[in-house]
């Protein structure tokens, strides 16, 4: 089934429904007619879409995605396996245990075999046991691409030159919120310009209606999406964020109060540049949820989102359906892209967010549901971008904080830094690992240090063999930037010979 199209006589009774409004609408009720005969047509040929998905708390790589050659698999257990509740998964192959406690590596049995195409020669690599899906797209479908040990980094670094006080490093390592800040905006928290945002502005020329709907979060404020142009639009997992009006735009049930509080609200009444910042902001707001509305009113409804129980999962310590609050913001990125044309718009980025995987604590309990929502989440997206004939448009990737330590802190691991992503669409080359996988190492008897090359410090955090700016570089060319773009937007890339790490298609 194609991009959804709608009937442009409805959609233009809606459109007229709106102007009804009268002065609160001004003019741009009758821009919302003019959206007709665009939002009656499919998508644009030539529309792109990034959707960043963000763990947040730090993911924990060493357990989503497992080395598990026997080398590799001696050493994670060695480690995993103790002080405290053993953290370590069981090998590919091994039964789970019906009887074992619900939150226990024994319960979910063996890990997940993957077959790499052309990677990882020599390696046996697995997924975690709740990622099945992930398991299929990667060794059937090829839709889905690892990429090994992502984290910030200045220029390329050894673990010899990592030991150098004066070696370039990302500043704050290992904080929750600078990290955060890091992997979207290259710097530290306070950041102002995040690199989806800069994109976004550089590509503004080919979107209608200025930056209104071109970096759309569903998860509160994303500094990844913040430009120098565009500003970010965010919505909730139901659609636009109203203010303070209910879907008729009334306010207590009366279409005159309603109409009254957008008088107020955008209309400046003094000099003040605070106040006259406060209504350019809430007119804008108005305007963009009107647009929005009457865009996603004629995809609402279509049976290719299937029905509410479709963003349920199984919990798997319980065994209860349970709503996905990450599939829930996916269904809204997914109708916003079904909505497309009818939004002006040919390049957007969306950001989705759910945690916590800052797993200091209750680490089997808590990483194994975190991994049933993640495999649900996206598969359940990759079959409504499949219903929409869209997977050749739309590219997922995930990013988190950091990746966690190698030791167990008796009950969980603590903050680390490299990590594994995953990338998924149709326009990715799927099916292998792109990057070096980690050798996994022992800690020395001192207890400071381990022994392999890719890891540092007395808790074997991975120290990361491919950067921030090399992984966005590889979506944002595809994305449709230039060298230089790209060498302008992502500040460190120049540092690093590979630009491309070949994960997508042209």
């Amino acid at each position: 089934m194609g991009l959804i199209s709608a009937s442009r006589r409805e959609f233009l009774r809606r459109a007229g429904a709106l102007s009804a409004v009268g002065a609160a609408g001004g003019p741009f009720a009758f821009n919302l007619a003019t959206l007709g005969a665009a939002a009656a047509q499919t998508a644009p040929t030539d529309y792109k879409a990034l959707v960043c998905v963000f763990l947040l708390g730090g993911n924990d790589s060493f357990n989503t995605v497992l080395a598990t050659d026997p080398d590799s698999w001696s050493a994670y257990n060695a480690v995993r396996q103790g002080p405290g509740d053993a953290i370590a998964l069981l090998p590919p192959g091994a039964p789970g245990d019906p009887a074992a406690a619900p939150e226990s590596p024994a319960r979910l049995g063996g890990v997940l075999a993957l077959a790499p195409q052309r990677s990882a020669v020599g390696r046996g690599l697995a997924l975690h046991p709740m990622l099945g899906t992930f398991q299929s797209m990667f060794n059937v479908e090829r839709r889905m691409a690892i990429v090994a040990n992502v984290g910030p980094l200045v220029v390329p670094t050894s673990k010899a030159q990592y030991r150098l006080a004066r070696h370039p490093r990302p500043a704050k390592l290992y904080s929750h919120n600078d990290q955060q800040s890091a992997w979207q905006a290259f710097a530290p928290e306070g950041a102002t310009l995040g690199w989806g945002g800069r994109m976004a502005d550089l590509l503004l020329s080919q979107n209608d209606w200025g930056s209104l709907f071109t970096a759309v979060s569903a998860s509160g404020s994303a500094v990844w999406l913040a430009g120098r142009e565009v500003r970010q639009y965010q919505v909730s997992p139901s659609g636009p964020i109203r203010m303070a009006l209910d879907a008729s735009h009334r306010l207590l049930g009366s279409a005159e109060a309603g109409a009254a509080l957008q008088r107020i609200v955008t209309t400046p009444h003094s000099l003040n540049l605070l106040q006259r910042a406060y209504a350019d902001t809430s007119k804008r707001s108005i305007e963009a949820e009107r647009v929005l509305s009457v865009a996603l009113a004629t995809v609402e409804g279509s049976p290719v989102f299937g029905s509410d129980a479709d963003m349920n999962y199984i919990h798997p310590l319980t065994g209860a359906a349970t709503r996905n609050t990450l599939a829930q913001q996916l269904r809204i990125v997914a109708k916003m892209i079904a909505a497309a044309r009818g939004l002006g718009v040919k390049r957007q980025l969306f950001f989705v967010s759910f945690g916590s995987f800052d797993t200091h604590d209750f680490q089997n309990r808590t990483h194994t549901d975190l991994m049933a929502r993640l495999a649900h989440g996206l598969r359940y997206f990759d079959t409504l971008l499949g219903n929409l004939n869209a997977r050749d448009k739309v590219t997922t990737f995930t990013a988190s904080d950091f990746g966690r330590t190698f030791t167990s802190n008796g009950d969980g691991t603590d903050h680390g830094w490299g990590a594994h992503h995953f990338v998924m669409g149709g326009a990715v080359q799927g099916g292998d690992v792109y990057g070096t996988f980690p050798t996994y190492g022992l800690r020395n008897a001192a207890g400071n240090d381990f022994s392999s090359p890719d890891q540092v410090g007395g808790n074997g955090s991975l120290l990361p063999s491919v950067s921030v700016d090399q992984y966005a570089a590889t979506l944002g060319r595809w994305f449709g930037l230039s060298e230089q773009q790209l060498l302008d937007v992502l500040p460190n890339l120049r540092n690093f010979s590979q630009r491309d790490l070949g994960f997508m298609r042209s």
